[in-house]
């Protein structure tokens, strides 16, 4: 039968095809030396810095610790501008008012992330552009920075969940780093929840103790906020909630959209790993091998046969294999459908020759 026919072909006997001597080429093909499972791997002995991939902002090319104080410098230099400029105009600015200098703040970091409760509001043409331009500046600079901030807590966060899970368990560092890449969206809604839950908490028993509202009021209050309603009709109305509203406000608000995000990409990577799942244990047909001949030579070989299973998963693209095989078609000048050292710098010399 066409199931029972071999997928790598060639002029080996069928004793050699199922003798152990081929069993090395399969490996070989699993992983190659070019692509190694660095990434898996700690950077140094404490494993304090980030394992996970990121994606690269705009401060990506910079040295981590650079990276960090660029990013808290400009989250300083914001509030502190913010805050120079509020407090400047602070007569053009109408409301409750408790602490000059604390009200600025507190209205630079109300704006910044959209809550706008309405208890203090701009009162002049001059104080409504300056909060049109803080408004947009500060989205963008949640959008850049403070998530990336709230990334960096959260992946540490995740770590300490994961060891948590398994402190019985006697996995090295990579084993645990191996599992928290697998299951990275998982833990990180989990953390992102867990760490939800305690800003509604934390912020329903201040408003109720320092406030004096009563409890559901509280905690209607602390959702309208975190979530950017700002009804207005409930806000932070004295100095000691104000301060607090100042931390509270900026991290909760982010804390809301890391977790509506991570809820879509639990959704995305649960179906995404169906798909996987239904790929993998189906039967191969004799369309599919007719599908995966990538040279259409009428032999399927193994790498032939792991690109298609790749593209049936969606994890490459038709498109993806195009432009790296003419990549590997200009680089094998000899046409030998394989490539060496020589090949390499004989392509290497002909590009210096031609520029």
């Amino acid at each position: 039968m066409a199931s029972n026919q071999p997928l790598v072909s060639g002029s080996a006997t069928p004793k050699t095809q199922t003798s152990n001597v081929d069993r090395p080429k399969k490996r070989r093909v699993r992983r190659v030396r070019s692509a190694p499972l660095a990434h898996f791997a700690p950077t140094d002995a404490n494993g304090d810095d980030d394992a996970l991939l990121r994606s690269e902002s705009i401060f990506g090319r910079l040295n981590p610790t650079l990276k960090k104080v660029a990013l808290s410098l400009t989250v300083i230099v914001y509030m502190g501008l913010g805050t120079i400029c509020f407090y400047t105009i602070r007569n053009q600015i109408k409301g409750k008012k408790t602490n000059a200098i604390l009200d600025a703040l507190y209205f630079c970091v109300v704006t910044m992330t959209t809550v706008g409760y309405g208890d203090l509001v701009p009162n002049s043409n001059l104080a409504k552009l300056l909060a049109c331009a803080f408004v947009f500046t500060g989205m963008a600079l949640i959008g850049l920075i403070l998530a990336k901030a709230a990334d960096y807590l959260v992946e540490k966060q995740e770590k300490l969940l994961f060891r948590a899970l398994h402190m019985y368990k006697k996995d090295g560092e990579i084993e645990v780093l191996k599992e928290v890449e697998h299951n990275r969206v998982k833990y990180k809604f989990y953390t992102t929840s867990i760490l939800l839950v305690v800003f509604v908490v934390i912020g329903t028993i201040f408003l109720y103790k320092v406030e004096k509202l009563d409890l559901v009021d509280a905690f209607y209050c602390v959702c309208s906020t975190i979530t950017t309603l700002g009804f207005g009709d409930i806000s932070f109305s004295s100095k000691g909630g104000r301060v607090f509203a100042v931390f509270w406000i900026l991290t909760g608000t982010i804390c809301v959209a890391k977790f509506f995000l991570y809820v879509a990409e639990v959704n995305t990577e649960n179906r995404q790993r169906a798909l996987v799942k239904w790929v993998l244990s189906r039967r191969t047909t004799s369309l599919d091998l007719e599908a995966a001949d990538l040279d259409n030579d009428g032999v399927v070989g193994a790498a032939e046969f792991v690109l298609f299973k790749l593209k049936e998963m969606g994890k490459i693209w038709q498109q993806d294999i195009s432009v790296i095989m003419e990549e590997f078609e200009e680089l094998d000048l000899d046409q030998s459908g394989t490539l060496t050292v020589s090949d390499i710098a004989l392509a290497q010399s002909v590009e210096t020759r031609s520029s």
